[in-house]
């Protein structure tokens, strides 16, 4: 994974914490923690559907193109693993009786 492929799930982490914290009021830690939350999330999820799938987000070098199959899921990955590390640590925060 180059870093551009970092940045990119990143980003698209921090994007679904924030949409996650919108979707999921309860478990919203505010803007600035929600994008934390993704980041990290992101980052995890975004490298981890690449591993386990095989999917390179690189160019291609027979080809010369960029895999849009591999940028798709990797993208997917991080939205998810943004959004989807926001609601456990929402949950977490509310059985632990925590205020915002």
């Amino acid at each position: 994974m180059d870093i551009v492929n970092i940045l990119i799930s990143l980003v698209v982490g921090g994007v679904g914490g924030n949409v996650a914290g919108a979707l999921l009021k309860n478990f919203s830690l505010g803007t600035v923690m929600n994008t934390v939350a993704g980041v990290v999330g992101g980052g995890v999820g975004g490298s981890l559907l690449s591993t386990l799938t095989g999917m390179d987000t690189s160019a291609v070098a027979a080809g010369g193109g960029l895999d849009i199959g591999g940028l798709l899921g990797a993208t997917g990955g991080a939205a998810i693993g943004g959004g989807g590390l926001l609601a456990i640590v929402g949950v977490v925060r509310n059985m632990m009786g925590g205020s915002k």
